[in-house]
């Protein structure tokens, strides 16, 4: 990674790290990595940037490529700015089967987006997941960090509305 800019962790990222790394022996600290680029995803408006990686790499003590190969492996970090309300559909075989394609292309029409896209608005960024572990409710997504299931176009339609409002 680049270094562009130095970026310090606040107190509040590094406290919630902490509560991580106190799970784990000193030897395996790089355990906390998860919980660590959720933390610091979560207080720097949704998304990871290089200088941000770095700056975990430093607290945790592993190299900045470990990261970045975490980081970018996984499908719930996001390495560009996303829209207010990320929008997970799960795509997995069992969503599949009860309308999930119904409800992706629901969704793309609705917010003019294609998955992996933001809305002109910069409210809603749309992606497909592949399993979001919830298969008895299926079609299923998650919004930011809440589960939405058994869904249909109609009720896709109301929550969409509920979170314009909010």
């Amino acid at each position: 990674m680049n270094e562009v800019e130095k970026i310090e962790l606040s107190k509040k990222v590094k406290t919630d790290i902490d509560y991580w790394l106190k799970k784990f022996p000193e030897t395996q600290r790089q355990s906390a990595l998860l919980a660590a680029l959720h933390i610091v995803q979560d207080a720097h408006n949704g998304y990871l940037t290089p200088p941000l990686m770095e700056a975990i790499a430093a607290y945790i003590g592993i190299p900045a490529i470990a990261v970045l190969e975490v980081a970018s492996f996984y499908m719930m970090y996001d390495l560009k700015p996303t829209g207010k309300h990320k929008l997970y559909v799960c795509t997995n075989i069992a969503c599949q089967l009860r309308g999930a394609d119904e409800i992706m292309h629901h969704l793309e029409k609705k917010l003019k987006v294609k998955p992996g896209e933001t809305t002109q608005d910069g409210r809603f960024t749309l992606k497909e997941f592949e399993c979001l572990g919830a298969c008895t409710g299926a079609p299923m997504m998650q919004i930011n960090k809440d589960y939405y299931e058994n869904l249909t176009p109609e009720k896709v339609d109301k929550i969409l509305v509920s979170l314009v409002e909010s």
